[in-house]
């Protein structure tokens, strides 16, 4: 049964988490955490610069400073503008939503926010690399929502190819690929809140699109170790 093979797989992504305490999947929960911290308190310079070296080496550890990265190119300063734009009282419904509040209310609210951080990054790409494509990966933009606000999966390789695989939607980020998701939720969400409820750091909850990312995750990640075996 599909929904079985889930949860199998978010509890394994979740046991192999727990049982190394220096993890590198952990930098997803150090930079949620001090973000989801920042929304009750002021906003400043000197908090945007710690939330920027978060975000930093959050993504550095997800693999986003790598090989031909722009972002390579920076220091972790280069965030700021992202990081103000991301704790804008406008967005703050986005903070850990859950899958019903987007589907039914706050759409239209993602979509402004992802325009907006695509167009910052843009121009830091393009300020780097004039000559090529300005265009801003849906990885890199799902990877900071992820990281930080919690309000959709990282669109990586291994997470879309578990999605397409199982065919619940597409492995292309999109609000349509986000309300299929959102449908499987919700079919299933009793099984997914028993499992969320096993699911903490610092005493907060995993967001409902976390569940969703390790648990396809896993399964894109399994799908290609087969393939290599």
């Amino acid at each position: 049964m599909l929904i079985t093979d889930v949860i199998n797989a978010l509890n394994k992504f979740y046991f192999n988490l727990s049982k190394d305490p220096n993890s590198r999947d952990h930098s997803w929960e150090h930079c949620y955490l001090e973000f989801y911290k920042a929304k009750t308190q002021d906003i400043d310079d000197i908090l945007v610069d710690y939330l920027c070296l978060h975000l930093a080496f959050y993504l550095a550890s997800w693999g986003m400073y790598r090989g031909s990265s722009f972002l390579l190119l920076k220091d972790y300063k280069v965030h700021k503008e992202a990081v103000y734009k991301l704790l804008d009282k406008r967005y703050s419904p986005l903070w850990a939503i859950s899958c019903i509040d987007l589907k039914s209310k706050y759409k239209n609210l993602l979509e402004d926010l992802v325009k907006e951080l695509r167009s910052i990054y843009r121009d830091i790409r393009s300020s780097i690399k004039s000559n090529v494509s300005s265009c801003v990966s849906d990885i890199l933009i799902t990877k900071i929502l992820i990281g930080t606000l919690g309000c959709v999966p990282a669109y990586d390789s291994y997470f879309s190819k578990g999605v397409k695989y199982t065919e619940v939607t597409t492995g292309t980020f999109s609000i349509k690929s986000l309300e299929q998701l959102i449908e499987f939720y919700l079919k299933y969400e009793q099984e997914f809140e028993k499992e969320k409820h096993k699911m903490e750091i610092g005493k907060i909850e995993y967001p409902e699109m976390k569940l969703l990312d390790m648990a396809f995750w896993q399964m894109g990640y399994t799908l290609t170790e087969d393939i290599r075996a």
